[in-house]
């Protein structure tokens, strides 16, 4: 029987395990030209009074103040600088890694333009140091209207990290202050499927003090490329998630689409939480795994040093949570999602909704936008032009509108997958997704996005919703090389 992927796929598998040597030796710049340490600084370096006026409007939380550097400087024209370029970094990322590479791009750009994520959130900057910036652009000040023109960030952390970046420069967008600054990364995380699928590669390089040169010059010259957004909502009946990401906030009012009619009784009362991911969504057993992993690497961080230690802690862990041992009828939690979910999708240029079964035996299902998932591995597959067609499926791009849906069974059906010896189990293409949990003997049910995840408490008599809808604008990301399908 015909593979439903390409026949290059085969050689894929053989390189799996040397991605992370590769990543490195990319990004230590072996082959490249020598970067000028001055030359490269003077294009990022801004100007000292508009640092320091951004650096105090974010301090004081109020985009006025820093009025007092633009007017107790000097009348002469200040150098406008090529590339104007922020950086923001989780400390917490990369094990040992965070505090060192603070300063060490502190001492490539400046301290005002380097901000560690424990002490200046990405949306201070963006209401105060940015608004400080485009008050005195208004005001006629060409230097701050030229820095806030070409102005380029790069964020030094995971792929929850990136997305924590991305939703808060989303609020440009949502408020008319263009342009958006396109975003470089720094990979610092576990998985980094974000930074892989944008050229930057999956791990820290190994000599990464001659790396950062080479990755701030890309991040200024690097081509910007367009990511879809996917607003999230969760609509619950009473209670409250538990252990909620960043990513995901409560809110007063969620509006589900009308058009798909909610079956049976509304309780009284429906708590909403709302937020936006890049790559994945997942519910299931991989999104149970993340949850008591993530909690065993916050009660007990000496064992996770970085990015390697983790996976292995993390493969460790997803041994014990009983996903290799499907067999285990008695218990409730063991069993395949068929029992508890409903899924319904709209279609590629299809305004009804559509209500697609759920395979019996897939024990968690992921809504990916990206080719990379799990650590740069690519579970949807490279599918051939006749299989998309059978299927109805079109070739999957990260800016296409479309997330791709896909089952993974038992956790022997999950690490063939995942090394890519077989794809996962495709389901559908979808550009919007609703899915109605209902609990049965279920207390809860397990789900993530972008890495980040959290427990659903369910109820026996009414349903808890999740509707996932395309953001109407698209993120900017800077790619390292120029790619042909990013």
């Amino acid at each position: 029987m015909d593979s439903p992927t390409s026949a290059g796929n085969s050689s894929t598998t053989r390189i799996v395990a040397l991605s992370s040597m590769m990543d490195w030796i990319r990004a230590c710049g072996l082959a490249g030209v020598r970067i000028d340490k001055e030359e490269l600084r003077r294009r990022l370096l801004m100007p000292q009074y508009l640092r320091l006026a951004m650096l105090d409007s974010i301090r004081k939380k109020d985009a006025d103040g820093g009025d007092h550097h633009f007017r107790s400087r000097s009348s002469d024209g200040a150098p406008i600088p090529e590339s104007p370029m922020v950086v923001f970094i989780n400390s917490h990322s990369g094990g040992r890694h965070g505090p060192v590479l603070i300063e060490r791009l502190q001492e490539l750009i400046s301290e005002e333009q380097v901000f560690d994520l424990l002490d200046v959130k990405p949306h201070e900057f963006v209401r105060y140091g940015l608004a400080c910036l485009e008050k005195w652009a208004n005001n006629g000040d060409i230097c701050a209207k030229e820095t806030r023109r070409n102005i380029r960030a790069i964020v030094a952390g995971g792929d929850g990290t990136v997305g924590w970046v991305l939703g808060c420069l989303g609020e440009l967008h949502q408020k008319g202050r263009d342009p958006v600054p396109p975003v470089a990364i720094i990979p610092l995380g576990t998985g980094n499927d974000l930074s892989r699928s944008y050229g930057w590669g999956g791990s820290f390089p190994f000599a990464w003090r001659s790396a950062m040169k080479k990755t701030l010059h890309k991040a200024t010259t690097g081509p910007i490329c367009r990511l879809d957004s996917w607003h999230l909502v969760v609509q619950m009946p009473g209670g409250e998630v538990i252990d909620p990401p960043h990513s995901l906030k409560a809110t007063e009012e969620c509006h589900l689409d009308q058009t798909l009619e909610i079956e049976g009784n509304v309780p009284d009362k429906m708590n909403c939480y709302e937020g936006v991911f890049y790559n994945y969504f997942s519910i299931g057993m991989d999104a149970q795994v993340a949850y008591g992993f993530h909690h065993l690497r916050n009660e007990k961080p000496f064992l996770a040093q970085g990015p390697i230690s983790n996976k292995i802690i993390y493969s460790s862990y997803s041994c014990t949570q009983g996903w290799f041992l499907t067999p285990c009828m008695s218990d409730p939690s063991l069993r395949g999602l068929k029992n508890i979910l409903r899924i319904y999708i709209k279609k590629v240029r299809c305004s009804e909704w559509e209500q697609i079964p759920v395979p019996k035996s897939v024990r968690a299902i992921v809504a990916l936008n990206l080719h990379n998932y799990g650590s740069g591995r690519n579970p949807w597959g490279n599918l051939k032009p006749d299989y998309l067609e059978k299927r109805g499926f079109v070739e999957a791009h990260a800016d296409d509108g479309l997330l791709e849906i896909f089952g993974l069974k038992q956790g022997w059906h999950a690490s063939f997958v995942m090394v890519e010896l077989i794809t996962a189990k495709h389901i559908a293409q979808a550009s919007s997704i609703r899915l109605e949990i209902r609990g049965g003997e279920w207390k809860d049910v397990f789900m993530q996005m972008d890495g980040e995840p959290w427990k659903q408490p369910m109820s026996r008599e009414h349903s808890t919703f999740v509707e996932i809808k395309r953001v109407p604008y698209q993120s900017l990301m800077i790619s390292k090389e120029r790619l042909a399908n990013p």
